[in-house]
């Protein structure tokens, strides 16, 4: 399965983007997936994770209530909606696939596949 992300850009802040990642392949085998970013000098992030069964979703404390992770399984596609985005919002973002076993660790160990990136700016 590959996973390609897109929908990143420059916004200036308090504005909204949609982050998409599309698998080339059914991935409903996978437990969960995720959104992760990663900016220049700082680790990695887990942002946000959705279960694939019950789409029960969990965010991070720095984006809780201003991003939204979904998915249409019959586009075999992710979504990160991101508002009210600031400064330190600017990063690249990846998508990850994990197997039901990672799930519960998903934002802190990472995925088993992972996508290219998205880069996010926010001035």
């Amino acid at each position: 399965v590959q996973l390609v992300e897109s929908g990143g850009g420059s916004v200036q802040a308090g504005g909204s983007l949609r982050l998409s990642c599309a698998a080339s392949e059914d991935t409903s085998t996978y437990g969960c997936m995720g959104w992760f970013r990663q900016a220049p000098g700082k680790e990695r992030e887990g942002v946000a994770k959705i279960w694939t069964n019950s789409g029960n979703t969990y965010y991070a404390d720095s984006v809780k209530g201003r991003f939204t992770i979904s998915r249409d399984n019959a586009k075999n596609t992710l979504y990160l909606q991101m508002n009210s985005l600031k400064p330190e919002d600017t990063a690249m973002y990846y998508c990850a696939a994990g197997i039901a076993t990672r799930c519960r660790s998903l934002l802190t160990l990472g995925g088993n596949i992972w996508g290219q990136g998205t880069q996010v700016t926010v001035s």
